[in-house]
């Protein structure tokens, strides 16, 4: 089953983090200097924040998180009839995970990933990252 995947840029990580405990009822499953993310199972949600450096507080983007290549190759079908201008980014780490994604802008602009996590990563992101735009996800 898949699951909606939320990204905040915030300001005070760690006010932030202390907000969403309470509102969520739960601990996050990673906490990093400048990361923080809960997987939650009821709503099924991906919801994550990232300490701002650019100054934008806010959604940073939106996703749909895979829980199988196979279904991950079913977004990505989506993605395709969506007709979007669509950044295919293959296997990458971002948010201290390691994954395979790729990227569509709305008509309005939001971003949104599709990835398949496969693995944890010591490092936020990797360099080759470009998204988008450039802002997904802090270096």
């Amino acid at each position: 089953m898949k699951r909606i995947h939320v990204n905040l840029s915030v300001k005070d990580l760690q006010k932030s983090t202390e907000f969403y405990n309470a509102l969520f009822g739960a601990e996050p499953t990673v906490s990093k200097p400048d990361y923080t993310k809960w997987m939650l199972e009821d709503p099924k949600v991906n919801f994550s924040i990232s300490l701002s450096r650019s100054g934008f507080e806010g959604i940073e983007h939106l996703g749909i998180q895979a829980e199988t290549e196979q279904e991950l190759q079913e977004v990505y079908n989506n993605i395709h009839r969506a007709e979007g201008h669509i950044y295919e980014e293959g296997d990458t780490v971002c948010c201290y995970a390691k994954s395979n994604k790729s990227w569509i802008k709305d008509p309005q602009g939001v971003e949104w990933e599709a990835f398949y996590s496969y693995g944890e990563s010591e490092v936020n992101k990797i360099a080759k990252t470009a998204c988008c735009d450039d802002t997904c996800c802090a270096e």
